[in-house]
């Protein structure tokens, strides 16, 4: 439970880099993620390059981050693979990616670019990706450049038993 209540999305980072063994660590944990129908759609592309990931936040604003970081993955769904999941099944890996980083005392944060079919256009043409990948989000990664407090989101106001 402490790795979820603790874990916050950060935005500064270090300029020290990521191993290929902690990129490979994020992407095991994002690929072990639940799956409708254990499709798994995602495709993940992993970015250090600084020109490439200083020019995200050129089409995509949100995505300001990316520029302080040193690593980023995109995570995409496979729509030749799509049986009406795939936004489902990219959540549960970019979740999974961000409670890994978390726990390796690395910071990250989710980025959108899906459901904005531009900010998706202009990432596939940035990356060079196929028309049937739909890139989904960049989640920024790297280490911490600034302390989140813990925060206690618990509202019992939103549980309801057996019927609303």
């Amino acid at each position: 439970m402490n790795l979820l209540e603790t874990r916050r999305s950060i935005r500064k980072y270090t300029e020290q880099k990521l191993t290929d063994e902690q990129i490979e660590k994020l992407l095991r944990a994002a690929m072990s993620a639940p799956s409708g129908r254990n499709v798994r759609p995602w495709h993940f592309v992993v970015l250090s390059d600084r020109k490439v990931l200083d020019g995200i936040p050129v089409f995509a604003p949100n995505t300001a981050p990316l520029k302080g970081a040193p690593a980023a993955v995109v995570v995409c769904g496979d729509l030749n693979k799509d049986v009406g999941l795939w936004v489902q099944d990219c959540s549960c890996a970019t979740q999974n990616l961000l409670l890994a980083a978390h726990s390796m005392g690395l910071g990250g944060v989710w980025l959108n670019i899906y459901p904005n079919e531009e900010k998706m256009a202009k990432m596939r043409e940035h990356l060079g990706m196929p028309e049937h990948i739909a890139p989904f989000c960049v989640v920024a990664v790297g280490y911490p450049a600034e302390e989140r407090p813990q925060i206690d989101r618990y509202n019992p106001e939103l549980v309801h038993y057996d019927r609303w």
